[in-house]
């Protein structure tokens, strides 16, 4: 049980960082990540917070999931619910923490995405290093993954794609134009798994996690 909890401690750290990284790429002003794409296009269209809407479309793809899995959706999993509690609170407390913070210059802006992008694939590392649970923007590329028996990672491509694509038809549809997409879009999907990789091969600390007492 302590081990247990010790892990879920460590989880829930993976949470909050992730968080933070989403909304720091998103105040370089250049878009947001792939799976924040959509909440972010409607929270400047609907009175409803960034977080809010997270939350909402993290609770369809929960739903999602149940669906497809079924009988092999299991009881623990939704715990899914409590981790989207946790993980659209902290976007927008993270939001109002950066409040002040705007870079300007376009080399300002790349620099706080790099940041960004590094601050996400470290919440991630962490995240699923525990492996007690996964967020729902995982959960459901992951039932998605095991109904098709198509490869995660080729299912995960394809369903940021789709996202990106949803939030593009929504900004063009609410305001004719590309609002809250941009290259920082293109540059998270692109970089943060690589990042992901590098972390993962030298901060050893993730590979005694699981086991940690």
């Amino acid at each position: 049980m302590k081990k247990l909890i010790f892990r879920y401690i460590w989880f829930i750290l993976g949470i909050l960082i992730n968080s933070f990284g989403i909304v720091f790429i998103t105040k370089a002003s250049l878009g947001t990540s792939p799976i924040s794409s959509v909440p972010y296009v409607l929270s400047f269209r609907f009175p409803l917070s960034f977080g809010a809407f997270t939350f909402l479309l993290n609770m369809l793809f929960i739903l999602g999931e149940v669906i497809l899995l079924r009988r092999q959706f299991r009881p623990y999993q939704y715990l899914q619910i409590v981790v989207n509690m946790i993980f659209s609170s902290f976007i927008d407390i993270s939001m109002t923490l950066l409040e002040s913070f705007t870079p300007t210059h376009f080399a300002s802006q790349i620099l706080s995405l790099l940041v960004g992008c590094t601050i996400l694939a470290l919440g991630i590392c962490i995240e699923v290093a525990p492996n007690v649970l996964v967020v729902p923007g995982e959960g459901i590329v992951k039932a998605i993954s095991q109904v098709s028996r198509k490869k995660f990672g080729s299912v995960k491509v394809i369903f940021d794609v789709t996202l990106i694509l949803t939030a593009a038809c929504l900004s063009l549809l609410f305001f004719h134009h590309l609002n809250g997409l941009g290259i920082a879009t293109i540059i998270s999907a692109l970089l943060v798994g690589r990042i992901v990789n590098i972390i993962q091969k030298h901060l050893h600390i993730l590979q005694r996690i699981p086991t940690a007492a």
